[in-house]
């Protein structure tokens, strides 16, 4: 190094512990004490620690990326995963997440993001177990009764299927399956308007205008959706009941192909 070069500061880094899905508050508190106690321990090597969940919470890995590059606070980012076992998907969907987010990020600078080791591929995850074991067990009692074998016959009248054949997550199907669950908890689609549920599929048939969605009950079928075509198909087709003309492909005889 020459001595009369400048001095460079160390790398701002943060980190984000990423789960895969949350459905109640106490799970998100949990990730966020994790978080913070992450943080506490690793104060002289990263500026910040925050959770972040893939698929079904709040908040997203895209928002989460877009909050700590807007702050212009970090030069890093360190995505832990945190999922045992790790599914080969998991790391397929974080990386084209990523590679998303950096196409289409609107922040003057980008920070670099790396993906750790998921926790099966480390030794720490052994004695994890090895504490487990040695931890206090809760017993399980025996019911009382039977549980009942009724079902609540869901009232939402909307269904949205994202197919998640093949060629579908190739074309990037489980960005789409998680944007429009996050987006399905933080609108509370469920109650709003006429309600919907949503659900993956296997191969729902038009693979060439993937990734397909197909929404009910009007079987609108959607082609070449992505992150923002899901905003859209929200905010018009499950919010207004107005299918979105442009993401539609007509039921007509004959091969379509994906404008």
């Amino acid at each position: 190094m020459n001595p009369s070069d400048p001095i460079r500061p160390p790398p701002r880094r943060a980190a984000i512990l990423l789960a895969k899905a949350s459905i109640t508050g106490a799970a998100v508190r949990e990730m966020e004490e994790l978080a913070q106690r992450a943080q506490a321990a690793m104060a002289d090597r990263f500026a910040a620690v925050v959770p972040a969940f893939s698929e079904q919470g709040s908040p997203s890995l895209r928002e989460t990326l877009d909050a700590l590059a807007a702050g212009d606070v970090v030069d890093e980012i360190a995505i832990v995963p945190l999922l045992l076992p790790m599914e080969p998907g998991f790391r397929t969907w974080i990386t084209g997440a990523v590679q998303r987010w950096m196409r289409d990020a609107q922040a003057p600078r980008r920070p670099s993001v790396t993906l750790c080791m998921p926790p099966g591929d480390t030794l720490a995850v052994d004695a994890l177990v090895h504490g487990l074991l040695q931890s206090t067990a809760v017993p399980i009692d025996a019911p009382a009764a039977a549980p009942s074998a009724g079902s609540v016959i869901p009232p939402q009248k909307r269904r949205v299927l994202v197919c998640q054949g093949g060629p579908c997550n190739h074309a990037g199907a489980a960005l789409v399956w998680g944007h429009l669950r996050n987006e399905q908890k933080r609108l509370d689609l469920r109650n709003t308007g006429d309600g919907m549920m949503s659900a993956r599929t296997s191969c729902l048939g038009p693979c060439n205008l993937a990734p397909v969605v197909q929404v009910f009950p009007e079987g609108t079928w959607y082609g070449g959706v992505d992150e923002a075509g899901i905003d859209r198909i929200v905010e018009s087709h499950l919010l207004r009941g107005e299918p979105v003309a442009e993401l539609a492909y007509p039921q007509v005889p004959g091969k379509q192909t994906l404008r």
